[in-house]
């Protein structure tokens, strides 16, 4: 006559435990529905063999024991610091990447510029001295330290062309 205190609860608990062992921490997060549809389903079917028609069958609650939720929790801080760390590598192969492609340009660079002073002389290095010269005068003239710029002769290295 107690049918609903004494099958219930243990049909529950052996169809619960069964449907639940087919399924990963995760799966049991993320696919609810689907886990709560078999629950339904395998507990209908079980009550059935008592003669018990279920109407319907819903999961209310879901909870992990602590141990369980450190571990899924672990877990996922895991994951999240192997992304990360896959992040870092892909950004300093990146930025190798860049300074090897920058180091070949200046490297060109460079070669264009001896090529053209070997042929054409040094008046493109003269012009480089003049802009240099330029830029360091507009910068002191806007200092507050300077008061005037001496007229004693190149700011710059002096370079001999001819030596």
């Amino acid at each position: 006559m107690d049918w609903e205190e004494r099958v219930l609860p243990s049909i529950g608990n052996e169809v619960v435990k069964a449907v639940v062992a087919q399924y990963n921490a995760e799966q049991l997060i993320t696919q609810r529905e689907k886990v709560s549809r078999s629950v339904r389903d395998a507990l209908m079917a079980r009550a059935a063999d008592f003669g018990i028609v279920l109407d319907d069958v819903a999961i209310t609650h879901l909870s992990f024991g602590t141990e369980f939720t450190r571990a899924v929790e672990a877990k996922q801080v895991a994951e999240q610091d192997a992304e990360r760390a896959k992040f870092v590598v892909m950004k300093a192969e990146q930025e190798r990447n860049a300074a090897i492609i920058k180091a070949e340009g200046e490297s060109e660079s460079a070669k264009l510029i001896s090529d053209a002073t070997k042929q054409y002389g040094y008046g493109l290095i003269e012009l480089r001295k003049i802009e240099a010269a330029k830029d360091v005068a507009e910068t002191m003239s806007k200092s507050r330290n300077v008061v005037y710029l001496p007229n004693s002769g190149n700011m710059l290295m002096q370079i001999n062309p001819n030596q």
